[in-house]
């Protein structure tokens, strides 16, 4: 098994400022899916703390599988940031080929900053 960390931290100034502008739609459905955009949207005005979180999420499991795999294999779009009921955020990989890959992901934002870590495990235990 392989083990690989992933940590992201971002401005939510900079989230706000991208959404607000001309190419903001354009933005979100780039990098957010669907159900994202609808949780964010649904947190009234912290949705900008949600959005910002979620793309320091993304990047920090970009950061620990681009040693394992290349940048063009997965896109933001693929990782999906969600919610269990206790409201402890999970990531669902989609379109890729390997299996056995485990995401371990915490998320924190107040007014200014969002910041996002997590632990990823590929493969089973004694490989």
């Amino acid at each position: 098994m392989k083990i690989f960390c992933g940590t992201d931290i971002i401005e939510v100034s900079r989230i706000k400022k991208i959404i607000d502008d001309k190419v903001g739609e354009k933005f979100l459905n780039k990098i957010y899916t669907e159900k994202e955009i609808e949780y964010c949207n649904s947190k009234g005005k912290n949705k900008y703390e949600h959005f910002a979180a979620r793309f320091a999420a993304k990047e920090a499991v970009f950061k620990a599988l681009s040693q394992e795999y290349k940048n063009d294999e997965i896109s933001y779009k693929d990782i999906e940031i969600d919610n269990k009921e206790n409201g402890r955020p999970f990531v669902n990989i989609n379109n890729m080929t390997q299996p056995n890959i485990n995401v371990d992901i915490s998320l924190s934002h107040i007014k200014e900053y969002a910041i996002a870590n997590c632990v990823v495990t590929v493969g089973k235990i004694g490989e």
